[in-house]
């Protein structure tokens, strides 16, 4: 069970890395810097904005969206046990709208924009709803090894199909494609390959998360027990459901502490990797190749800087290795500001420290919130975890969108970011952990 929930992750990683990190940032940019006009800006929506602030916006602008869908879907996979063809089913749907991406190009913005709040509101759907099937997975105390080889796995899928995606627009000109048209083939790659390898967890995944293999089913807190998909009214009962999962949420106050904690710095780290490759673009004046070298090492670092700060949680605890891994954000984010321009190699060492705290900081912050749910709603609470998940954040690319609106400077939106992890390392360190485990009535791992 556990390969089929690593395999997940290896498909849905080419979406967050081709797609959202690397290539469809800078050229849906430039598509929509071809319709901008004379002052340059675009029109979505009767609204003015300036071209190079669409892409944050629009992913903005998913993510809200994706809130009630992940919401919604998440009470429904707890409430009918259908976890896994929930999850399934959103996946192919993103992965759609990702191959869709083939037909972008001239200025069809909107078009993009539009296949990117699908895609990115299916995506958010489908790794939440994988999430639910992490406290079946493993022990409390195994929970951090399998969660960092989870990412490990992520990592090296997105990351292989990066190197294949690197070939392919280096040699473009041997193919006999246009640059353009290199990029178009390498977003559809990556909806392909999303579809493809959700067959392994279409088939080896039990349909309810939640449960450990061996030990009878966990029923839902709720009124008689889990649900057993028989409902007249699924939909309906489902949305009664969530306002009562809304309103429970409040009896466990430590646990909306840590997530609280979480949701701020962990949509700044979203922030930087979704906007790293415009950054690199527009600020440093890196060209495509050096874009997909640095968010290549980028993935191949974070496998190692996962397993590694698994290793480091073994011996110190999950809280204390990721107050650490922030510090090193800090670090990285500074750096950053007062980078050279036109100097890849300087680009490629930031991509190598990024990778370094990247797969680590969100891999135990993921096994360590699942500790502090209540049994039977891992879907419902993982899917108010993933508002600021992979590529699901928001409040930072609404901030770094602004900055550049304000004052047309890369430089100042990406130091904007540091608030969110100043601001989380403080709620963090306030988190009593092992008094929120037993406040929800979970066994406490012997290390936190």
């Amino acid at each position: 069970m556990q390969f089929g929930w690593y395999i997940n992750d290896w498909a849905n990683a080419a979406f967050s890395a081709t797609v959202l990190t690397v290539f469809l940032g800078p050229y849906l940019t430039s598509i929509a810097k071809e319709a901008a006009d004379a002052q340059g800006n675009v029109h979505p929506l009767g609204l003015s904005i300036r071209a190079g602030s669409f892409f944050p916006y629009t992913v903005s602008f998913s993510v809200l969206l994706s809130v009630g869908a992940m919401l919604l879907l998440g009470t429904v996979a707890d409430r009918t046990g259908r976890h896994k063809e929930l999850m399934c089913g959103a996946a192919y749907v993103g992965s759609a709208a990702t191959m869709g991406m083939f037909f972008l190009g001239g200025d069809r913005y909107l078009l993009g924009g539009g296949l990117l709040v699908v895609a990115n509101i299916a995506y958010a759907v489908s790794v939440a709803l994988s999430y639910a099937y992490l406290p079946g997975l493993a022990s409390p105390d195994e929970r951090d090894a399998v969660s960092s080889k989870g990412w490990a796995y992520g990592y090296a899928g997105g990351g292989l199909l990066l190197i294949a995606n690197l070939a392919l627009f280096q040699g473009h000109d041997a193919f006999g494609l246009s640059s353009g048209t290199a990029v178009r083939i390498c977003l559809a790659s990556a909806g392909l390959w999303w579809a493809i390898f959700t067959l392994v967890p279409l088939l080896r995944l039990p349909s309810r998360a939640g449960v450990l293999p061996g030990r009878p089913g966990v029923p839902s807190a709720r009124d008689g027990g889990a649900g057993d998909g028989k409902d007249a009214e699924p939909a309906a009962g489902s949305l009664r459901e969530l306002g009562r999962t809304l309103r429970g949420m409040r009896r466990y106050p430590l646990t909306l502490l840590y997530l609280g904690a979480f949701l701020c710095y962990n949509d700044g780290i979203q922030t930087v990797v979704s906007q790293a490759s415009l950054y690199g673009s527009e600020e440093l004046g890196m060209d495509q190749t050096s874009l997909v070298v640095a968010v290549l090492l980028v993935q191949i670092v974070a496998i190692g800087g996962a397993l590694l700060l698994g290793r480091i949680a073994h011996r110190f605890g999950a809280k204390s290795t990721i107050l650490g891994s922030l510090v090193g954000w800090v670090v990285t984010l500074a750096l950053g500001y007062f980078m050279p321009a036109h100097q890849p190699a300087w680009f490629y060492a930031l991509a190598c420290m990024i990778g370094l705290v990247l797969g680590g900081s969100q891999a135990l912050s993921r096994s360590l919130f699942s500790h502090m749910i209540p049994a039977g709603r891992e879907a419902e609470y993982f899917s108010v975890y993933k508002v600021s998940d992979r590529g699901t954040s928001w409040m930072g690319p609404l901030v770094f969108g602004l900055a550049y609106q304000i004052t047309g400077s890369y430089r100042s939106a990406i130091i904007s970011l540091l608030v969110f992890f100043v601001i989380g390392f403080a709620v963090l360190l306030r988190v009593p952990v092992r008094r929120a485990i037993e406040a929800v009535g979970n066994p406490v791992p012997e290390r936190l």
